[in-house]
């Protein structure tokens, strides 16, 4: 009897450890699944943030799209960029890129207003990089941007593994000489080395969706993540 007690007890502890390594595991099976389709050269990138941030500005601007005629996106948009990486050494030394490549990105543009946000979820699935734009001119809204990116993004089950790039629009009405301080403002308020403590999972860039600063930088980081 004593023997059949401890094959049990021993059968217990086994699932019990699998059922604690079982989130390991499939945030594992999540990262192979996403370096097959990036090996792949294509990635499929969510671009979230609050409403008027400049988010489908900013995306036109990388299609090569006119600008001078936008509306609040109501629901989801979706655009296809096809994008080769330019020849820069020092652009991220840990790169897997093939400067020759082609990647194709399949950008989701969803709508930011208060309405819509709890749709969000509904476009997880499948996403690799999530970029969430900030108005720079804004900052009065950070601490509503800060709630929304942690509930509805760094702390979603089904968001394990992507990566993050967090940016900041309309640098073209800021004084460069405020840009760093901005930077380094956000990232604190959103407290970005606390709730996402792997460093080569985020990044903060500053663009201007209207002059396209910074864009090609955003572009660069998305396809050169392992």
């Amino acid at each position: 009897m004593s023997h059949t007690n401890n094959n049990n007890n021993n059968l217990i502890k086994s699932f019990y450890l699998k059922l604690y390594h079982l989130p390991l595991i499939i945030m594992g099976l999540l990262t192979i699944i996403k370096k097959q389709k990036l090996k792949d050269n294509e990635i499929r990138v969510l671009t979230l943030g609050l409403d008027n941030s400049g988010k489908t500005t900013i995306i036109k601007k990388m299609l090569n799209q006119d600008i001078n005629t936008i509306s609040p996106t109501m629901g989801f948009q979706i655009n296809t960029l096809f994008y080769t990486p330019k020849n820069n050494n020092n652009n991220n030394n840990n790169s897997n890129s093939n400067d020759n490549d082609e990647y194709t990105l399949n950008i989701w543009d969803i709508g930011g207003q208060t309405s819509l946000r709890s749709f969000w979820a509904n476009y997880f699935d499948k996403t690799d990089i999530v970029i969430w734009v900030i108005d720079g001119l804004s900052l009065e809204r950070l601490n509503e941007s800060y709630k929304e990116l942690k509930q509805k993004i760094i702390l979603q089950d089904r968001l394990i593994g992507i990566y993050l790039i967090v940016v900041i629009n309309k640098i073209d009405i800021i004084p460069q000489r405020d840009w760093s301080n901005l930077k380094t403002k956000v990232i604190d308020l959103l407290q970005l080395n606390k709730q996402i403590p792997q460093r080569d999972k985020w990044q903060v860039e500053l663009v201007s969706g209207k002059t396209g600063e910074g864009i090609d930088k955003v572009l660069q980081w998305i396809v050169t993540r392992e």
